[in-house]
């Protein structure tokens, strides 16, 4: 049995999907969840990570867990709590969602100080581990999908800087992999799309999904950290802010760690946009 944290959510919705599909016992969890939500073959539970007595209950008889590091909510974890109660379900092996910003980032209370804490708690448990380290994340672009429905337009800072993005289904099987096969143990993989694509292009891309035109307007980073703040704290607004307009060396890095677990190059970005065109159209 592996259990999959996070299961609703852009990686871990994924991850159970090709669990499944191999034939695995899979127990899905996440804090809001139905059954429609999981497929076929696998089994579903309601879960709060910030509650890790909630998860005893999942871990039961599970051998690997995929931990999802929370999100915005990753402040509420107690990973060495829920590290303890997978142990004593009888998990042995642990395949961590962190953060490029560990490294890249190592000041920022939320993608440096905060992951890293999550990432020691993992190293410390006595589990087999493995830390999976992605850069931006294709699906981020949903943001975009209510203008581009309704106006066709999307607005977006630093249009001309690339990044190279990269699509969670990629994440997903790179984690699957990690979670089933030998030789992850002790690793770091860093996880990246096959090229640096900008903003601008992006929304072309998606242009060419809908097969119908989108105008790119750029915000100035004035506009684009009051957008944020909406629905982040300043530092993570400040932090995102600095890795889209002034990424560094390591952030605009193509990372080879995809291709060599999974034996086939990324998925471009165009690819994610042409499978997920529906939520633009």
């Amino acid at each position: 049995m592996i259990v999959v944290t996070g299961a609703t959510g852009n990686v871990g919705s994924s991850l159970v999907r090709t669990l499944a599909a191999t034939g695995e016992k899979v127990r899905a969890t996440s804090r809001h969840i139905s059954g429609p939500d999981v497929p076929d073959g696998a089994d579903w539970r309601r879960a709060d990570l910030a509650d890790a007595e909630s998860l005893r209950p999942a871990f039961d008889g599970a051998r690997a867990l995929f931990l999802q590091s929370g999100g915005a909510s990753a402040h509420r974890l107690d990973p060495a709590a829920i590290l303890d109660a997978a142990a004593a379900g009888g998990v042995e092996r642990v395949v961590l969602l962190s953060s490029q910003g560990v490294v890249t980032r190592p000041d920022s209370p939320s993608h440096g100080v905060l992951m890293r804490s999550i990432e020691d708690a993992v190293r410390r448990s006595g589990l087999e581990w493995t830390i999976l380290r992605p850069g931006g994340f294709a699906s981020n672009t949903y943001a975009w999908a209510e203008s581009i429905r309704t106006t066709r337009t999307v607005a977006a800072p630093f249009g001309d800087v690339g990044l190279p993005v990269v699509d969670p289904a990629d994440i997903a099987e790179v984690a699957a992999a990690a979670l089933r096969e030998p030789g992850h143990a002790e690793q770091v993989h860093a996880l990246t799309g096959p090229s640096l694509i900008t903003p601008r292009q992006q929304a072309e891309a998606l242009a060419a999904a809908l097969g119908a035109p989108i105008r790119f307007t750029e915000q100035t980073p004035d506009e684009a950290r009051a957008h944020l703040l909406h629905f982040m704290p300043a530092p993570v607004a400040d932090t995102t802010l600095a890795i889209l307009g002034t990424p560094t060396p390591e952030e605009a890095r193509v990372s080879s760690d995809v291709e060599r677990i999974l034996g086939r190059a990324p998925r471009p970005y165009g690819e994610w946009a042409r499978r997920n065109g529906a939520a633009f159209r």
